[in-house]
């Protein structure tokens, strides 16, 4: 059980890359908002079965809610929701590998964080292989010539670590409100707060778009067979983030999160034909050094 957090990551991070594919034409057809409420809206009911199943095959009952771990969860549901605002304002002015390079500046921030909030355990041997797998992502993710030019305007710069920070803080929260439910073992703890987390953020999002996008709303019912898909995927994804952040620290988790990386590139390759450059091959063979440094100090 004490390795179960690494399976628990991959899966997680192969299921978000299929939801990942399926928002990206949710995008062109209902907008970045709307498209954006359905991994909430339509994933909270896939969560909800997800809670009853666990609770009939294991016997054990919903744990009760403490203030702590309802702050550190509520903290976590509003930070993923800016994060992503956050993230699509820098996309459209700077594009999306320059933001990514940004975004995955993530792992060093909730290694960093996590261990003055949460009082995880952080060793300089550890931070060294998250940061390893980060500087892979940057290898990725940043074109030759535009190491510098990405830094030159302070406000997409400001925004996009903003956004990893804030995607950081929501993996924090998430890890915060599960380790503070005081009864259940760690699969009804991490569904709980699962749902709990969904619930919130489809409540804050309905509010939002009844007051200022009804369009985004209704466009989503409209295309409602691709937008259970993506409700699905999404919540299939966070089931297994959760139950990782229930079994290790939240560094960890979000640095074996960046093989999503990898499995985006494949995805390219041999679904979309996409190239692969040798920079990219380069950055993926970081990335499974710094993380496979990360497993083997957790071995």
């Amino acid at each position: 059980m004490a390795s179960f957090w690494i399976l628990a990551a991959l899966i997680a991070a192969a299921a978000q890359t299929a939801r990942n594919a399926t928002q990206a034409s949710l995008t062109r057809a209902i907008g970045t908002v709307g498209a954006t409420q359905v991994r909430f809206l339509f994933g909270l009911p896939f969560a909800c079965l997800f809670l009853a199943l666990v609770t009939q095959f294991t016997g054990e009952s919903i744990p009760a809610l403490t203030p702590r771990a309802l702050g550190f969860t509520t903290l976590g549901a509003v930070a993923q929701i800016g994060a992503t605002a956050l993230m699509l304002v820098t996309m459209k002015s700077r594009g999306f590998g320059v933001t990514s390079a940004w975004l995955k500046t993530e792992p060093v921030m909730v290694a960093l964080i996590a261990a003055v909030v949460l009082g995880d355990p952080l060793t300089l041997p550890a931070l060294a292989a998250i940061a390893l797998a980060t500087g892979g992502v940057l290898l990725m993710s940043v074109k030759p010539g535009t190491g510098l030019a990405m830094w030159r305007e302070a406000g997409p710069a400001l925004t996009g670590i903003l956004a990893g920070a804030l995607f950081g803080a929501s993996a924090i929260g998430f890890r915060g409100g599960i380790t503070s439910l005081e009864t259940g073992d760690f699969l009804i703890r991490a569904t709980t707060t699962l749902v709990l987390s969904l619930g919130l953020q489809t409540a804050i999002l309905m509010v939002w778009l009844l007051l200022f996008d009804r369009t985004a709303l209704r466009a989503s019912f409209g295309v409602w067979l691709s937008s259970l898909g993506a409700g699905f995927l999404g919540a299939f994804a966070s089931q297994f983030w959760f139950i990782g952040f229930s079994l290790t620290s939240a560094a960890n988790i979000r640095t074996l999160a960046l093989v999503e990386v990898i499995f985006a590139a494949a995805v390219s390759r041999y679904v979309f034909r996409q190239a692969i450059t040798t920079r990219q091959i380069i950055g993926m063979a970081v990335i499974c050094a710094g993380v496979g440094w990360l497993l083997r100090l957790h071995g």
